[in-house]
């Protein structure tokens, strides 16, 4: 599952990638690796992954990773290949959802590629780019569904009226994530499409030092612009988060965190968000060989959480063992849970919860 980070040249997105590449807020000991030179996995700083290792101080700790991408500037004209834009098309198709990166600052030395800031213009630049990619795909769709439907077959029509709706939508320059649709319409019609203004979108207002906490204008008229696309919106200051990450220790880091009135990096606000974005959550294996976090989608059953450590544990799966966080915390021990009749049974049917410490039976 893959984030990819986008926006116009210049707004910041390389150097956010970098900062999450080098994110040390959460731990010094858990590494970031580079698969490609644009491709990272990133830890997901999860606090209750730290709280579990302090309790069964085991030989590692494995924590939760997203993949984050680095995409290439965009710039108008991509749709048709303008700039680098075929290749920026080509890898946002292959991500899961998106990380807009908005600029919200002014800095004479930093050039913008349209002259001026307004962040407002540059969200729209990027979305009717990916829209008339999204029609394009649409219309090859199209042309086929209306020659079945024309023979009568049902199905054909069922599909043929839901892209129309689609093609209105875009249209009137309305991303598919935002059309009006069911969930089964999206499901069936929309989701094999791939569109990709329906993938999840988390905007990121990279603001100066002195707005990181509140803001500042450029954010309120982004607010204002994509409150009907059930988006979230992250205040970061991108060049800030730089400094603080080349920081070695832990306390000088906490210290230039509290000085801007911050409780933690931004980074680690958004690597949570993105995770959240991907519909992922986390369950915990707790033993001391290994305290580790692994990444399931949310509504995942018991034996498809069993699948992500191996196949055969979904496959042979027998039962799991649910110790909920909470109880683990509270009771300091998988013992003493189980001798306060706190560890649950649980089989086939159970959707597994997030920060569930579990462990699996299975036979093979």
């Amino acid at each position: 599952m893959k984030a990819g980070i986008v926006g116009l040249p210049n707004v910041g997105k390389s150097t956010l990638f970098n900062c999450l590449s080098n994110a040390k807020a959460q731990s010094a000991n858990f590494p970031f690796c580079t698969i490609e030179p644009n491709i990272g996995v990133v830890n997901v700083p999860d606090n209750r992954l730290t709280k579990l290792e302090e309790l069964v101080n085991p030989e590692r700790v494995m924590p939760a990773t997203v993949d984050i991408v680095d995409i290439a500037g965009l710039v108008r004209g991509a749709s048709k290949g303008e700039g680098l834009g075929n290749q920026f098309l080509a890898n946002i198709r292959e991500t899961d959802a998106i990380i807009h990166v908005l600029r919200c600052f002014d800095n004479d030395n930093i050039v913008h590629v349209d002259t001026t800031v307004d962040p407002v213009r540059d969200k729209e630049t990027i979305d009717i780019e990916l829209q008339l990619k999204d029609f394009e795909t649409l219309e090859k769709r199209l042309e086929r569904v209306k020659k079945t439907a024309r023979t009568g077959n049902k199905d054909a029509q069922k599909e043929l009226d839901v892209l129309e709706k689609v093609k209105s939508g875009l249209e009137a320059a309305v991303s598919v994530r935002a059309i009006d649709l069911t969930e089964k319409e999206r499901e069936e019609y929309i989701k094999p499409l791939q569109f990709i203004t329906d993938k999840p979108v988390l905007y990121v207002c990279n603001v100066d030092e002195n707005s990181a906490v509140d803001g500042n204008s450029y954010v309120d008229a982004v607010q204002e612009a994509v409150k009907g696309e059930n988006a979230e919106i992250i205040i970061l200051a991108v060049g800030t988060e730089a400094d603080i990450t080349e920081l070695d220790s832990f306390e000088e880091r906490q210290l230039f965190l509290e000085d801007l009135g911050l409780e933690e990096p931004g980074s680690s606000v958004l690597i949570r968000a993105a995770y959240k974005l991907l519909n992922l959550q986390t369950y915990f294996t707790a033993g001391v060989k290994e305290v580790r976090a692994w990444t399931i989608h949310i509504g995942d059953t018991a034996p498809q959480a069993a699948g992500v450590i191996h196949t055969d544990f979904e496959k042979g799966f027998i039962r799991a063992e649910v110790i909920a966080y909470e109880d683990f915390v509270s009771y300091g021990s998988e013992a003493k849970v189980k001798e306060a009749g706190k560890m649950r049974v649980e089989g086939k049917e159970y959707i597994v919860k997030d920060g569930d410490v579990m462990h699996f039976r299975f036979n093979v």
